[in-house]
């Protein structure tokens, strides 16, 4: 379940996207797969070559590009791995804190 997202912030993330940017969105987020969880950072583009290559760089595989909404592909993030990116990325996220 996602809550804690403001419309402003996931239309700035659709329209980067759409333009062609990696783009970030963190959001509060619970799903009981995923125990001590509680936000998770979808990092999208809507090149996927681009998506696919910047997620090598953090070892991210291109099956993991979340494709079921074809106009906004992403990979999800969370856990240590989100930190890492977001650190890595210089994204300083309140949610983290």
């Amino acid at each position: 379940m996602a809550f804690g997202i403001k419309r402003s912030a996931l239309n700035e993330w659709k329209a980067k996207i759409q333009g062609g940017e990696i783009a970030f969105l963190t959001h509060y987020w619970i799903d009981d797969r995923f125990p001590g969880c509680n936000t998770v950072t979808k990092a999208g583009c809507k090149d996927l070559e681009k998506l696919a290559a910047w997620g090598m760089n953090y070892g991210l595989k291109p099956e993991w590009i979340d494709k079921r909404k074809k106009d906004y592909p992403h990979f999800d993030l969370f856990g240590p791995k989100q930190a890492e990116v977001l650190k890595q990325e210089g994204i300083e996220n309140p949610l983290l804190k």
